[in-house]
């Protein structure tokens, strides 16, 4: 069993998003069947800058990308990882060193070892959730669950 104590509550995924500015997307692909392009074509549409990382492209979605994270004009708010597990510390390594604030892992994406690194360096921690399902429930288009709802309300929701 993981330890998930010192997983970001809801409270703290929702200050990390409101605060963010910039998002790397490390790993992301050009394939628009994959889910990190699903997700970066759901960030495009934020207020977000959306940094794509990914050695393999000249752009995704338009967008130019960087080789990797040392190559970027500034640090990232947000690193949102899709790499493979094994990948995850030295992606860690390069947003320590690159001075971002967050590691996000993806759904499915737990190391215990490259969290605790994060957390010691002084960057916050968010493992195996989504960053566009987050966005989209706290912006109030999706239910706790990661679907749309359907429901519709008169009532003026607070934006991210």
């Amino acid at each position: 069993m993981s330890d998930r104590s010192h997983d970001a509550t809801a409270t703290e995924r929702l200050g990390i998003l409101r605060r963010a500015r910039t998002v790397a997307l490390v790993g992301v692909s050009a394939n628009p069947l994959r889910s990190s392009n699903f997700v970066a074509t759901y960030l495009v549409r934020t207020p977000y800058q959306v940094l794509p990382v990914n050695p393999v492209y000249s752009e995704i979605l338009g967008i130019p990308t960087f080789p990797t994270l040392a190559d970027l004009p500034e640090p990232p708010d947000i690193v949102d990882v899709f790499r493979r597990p094994e990948h995850l510390p030295g992606v860690v390594e390069e947003a320590i060193e690159m001075g971002a604030k967050v590691v996000w892992f993806q759904l499915g994406l737990r190391h215990e070892g490259a969290a605790a690194r994060a957390r010691e360096a002084g960057l916050q921690v968010v493992q195996d959730r989504c960053l566009k399902i987050e966005h989209a429930r706290f912006a109030g288009g999706l239910h706790a669950a990661g679907f749309n709802t359907g429901f519709i309300s008169s009532r003026r929701r607070r934006p991210i």
